[in-house]
């Protein structure tokens, strides 16, 4: 017997929709490309959304085709998002700090029939234009006055195309399952792959991460996502906002400390979502001119492990702190590390120690850890194995690629090694092809790092593995220093000694200019390991 319900499919625009209707006056604000802030609503992006629709379907855009966007956050880039699944069509977030080669890579691997970018990125486009024989035309998010002289195909300012369209349209209605967006993975080994999301997955994530235990923000609050729209859906964000009522403040191009503290502050902002690398210019900004935010109130960190000194700096701030962990493949939504039940009391240092881990999945997500041969570990918070997870939001393959990417569970491999204990708090200790293995036994990279970056002189830390004569592998500490900053090898080695396992330390320590990092920020092993693959312990024997 089957339920009585409507069959009502979850499609993307009902989620604007329902803003426009419920909160159809709640504030988007954006610092534009061009520079003045400029503010919106939800009502006012529906109703141009509805006229991208009506422009890319009057262009022959159909069902299932692809629309690149190369843009920073802004209103414009939010209204093309819900234009173009409106319609069907998908909607491939390209990321702009890749290689030039890597983004006509991608673009031409999608097939993508329009480009619409924003200023700053015309001359990329204009370099790798003749490469990209499936895009028809170009679309600037500008309007008539900064648009700028280009020689890329059939280009218009986006205020021009949209103003041919009266908003006259109607949203299409098709099966919830219809891909709705992609994104591809940023590629550190072999070519990048393109995670095909459904409309969906994307509504089954937004309610996801509106949930208390995961981003939290409700229609009183405000929301910044610093993390790009380009950058695994922007964590969902822009599904997540609008279908809750949240304002929305979005950075645009400026993502330096001091800009980011403006919104903030001028905004007050109760919510914001980034990577570690902007938390550490905005904290740097706030300590070097003493300055407060008495209005945040929750900070999301993800793309990489959130240093302990830096969860300990806002929370004397007053602000929450919630550790984050996903991927493109997810949503990207996996973890968050929310206190809950026994660990909400915890206090001083067993605090910094649980919200520091990546925390527990949102209902929606199941994971699961597993030994290398395929065999179920147990949730004890010590034994590491292989992350899988699953759920509605999560790939079951990529687009383009046959290969069969789950276990015989369903499951996909996360790539990371973790640790899962009895209340679902998970803890990364590695990416499976950066553990170090020493003796048979597994060293974390990451927990070497995130103690070497709590050194008051460090900056950045990574740790590779370095082939040993008798352990096979041993740590190699790479690190870069703050600038005006000094320490030599011991000074390092004496701060980390007796913090960790006298086996885990590493058996030696360079000091770089910089340390490479992907185009989603994240530390680049794989450049760090060809350039050190010669490198010789000094101490090593066989």
């Amino acid at each position: 017997m089957r339920g009585l319900m409507q069959d009502w499919p979850l499609l993307c625009h009902r989620i604007i929709e329902h803003a426009a209707a419920v909160h159809g006056t709640q504030e988007v604000v954006t610092r534009s490309v061009e520079g003045p802030i400029h503010r919106t609503n939800y009502a006012e992006i529906r109703n141009r959304a509805l006229k991208v629709s009506q422009c890319l379907d009057r262009d022959r855009i159909k069902l299932g085709d692809r629309v690149a966007t190369i843009a920073w956050n802004t209103w414009r880039h939010l209204e093309a998002w819900y234009g173009i699944m409106g319609i069907g069509a998908i909607c491939h977030t390209v990321n702009p700090r890749l290689f030039p080669e890597q983004i006509a890579w991608i673009i031409n691997h999608a097939e993508d029939r329009v480009v619409m970018t924003d200023l700053t990125f015309i001359p990329i486009l204009e370099k790798i234009a003749d490469k990209l024989p499936s895009v028809e035309r170009y679309i600037v998010f500008t309007d008539k006055a900064h648009m700028p002289q280009t020689t890329l195909k059939n280009a218009i300012a986006y205020e021009d195309w949209i103003a041919q369209a009266d908003g006259n349209f109607k949203w299409k209605t098709f099966d919830e399952n219809t891909a709705a967006a992609m994104c591809y993975t940023s590629g550190t080994t072999g070519d990048p792959k393109g995670v095909l999301y459904s409309h969906r997955s994307n509504v089954l994530h937004a309610l996801m991460a509106n949930s208390g235990d995961s981003l939290g923000a409700n229609a009183t609050d405000t929301m910044l996502p610093v993390v790009p729209l380009f950058h695994a859906n922007s964590w969902g964000i822009a599904f997540s906002a609008p279908s809750m009522g949240t304002k929305l403040v979005l950075p645009g191009a400026k993502l330096d400390g001091a800009s980011v503290y403006e919104l903030l502050d001028t905004e007050k902002v109760t919510h914001t979502a980034g990577v570690p690398t902007v938390w550490l210019m905005l904290l740097n900004h706030i300590a070097a001119n003493n300055l407060k935010l008495p209005h945040l109130r929750m900070v999301v960190c993800g793309g990489s492990a959130m240093p302990r000194s830096m969860i300990k700096s806002f929370l004397d701030m007053g602000v929450q702190v919630r550790h984050a962990w996903g991927m493109t493949e997810m949503s990207p939504i996996g973890t968050l590390a929310a206190l809950k039940p026994p660990y909400s009391e915890f206090t001083g240092e067993s605090r910094l120690d649980i919200l520091q881990t990546q925390g527990y999945p949102p209902f929606g997500v199941q994971m699961k850890i597993t030994d290398d041969a395929d065999k179920e570990l147990p949730w004890d918070g010590k034994t590491f194995g292989r992350l899988k997870v699953s759920g509605p939001a999560v790939s079951q393959a990529y687009f383009r690629v046959d290969a069969n990417i789950l276990d015989e569970e369903g499951y996909f491999d996360t790539g990371d090694v973790a640790t899962i204990d009895k209340h679902g708090y998970m803890r990364i200790t590695d990416r499976s092809k950066d553990v170090i293995k020493s003796g048979g036994e597994w060293i974390s990279s990451i927990d070497l790092e995130n103690l070497a970056v709590g050194h008051p002189a460090v900056a950045e830390a990574a740790v590779i593995g370095v082939y040993h004569p008798k352990w096979d592998e041993r740590p190699l500490l790479i690190v870069q220093l703050k600038q005006g900053q000094s320490a030599t090898r011991e000074d390092i080695l004496k701060f980390m000694d007796g913090k960790i396992a006298k086996w885990w330390m590493p058996d030696d320590i360079v000091f770089v200019d910089s340390i490479p990092h992907t185009a989603t920020g994240k530390i680049l092993k794989t450049a760090l390991r060809d350039q050190f693959k010669t490198y010789n312990f000094p101490t090593a024997a066989a």
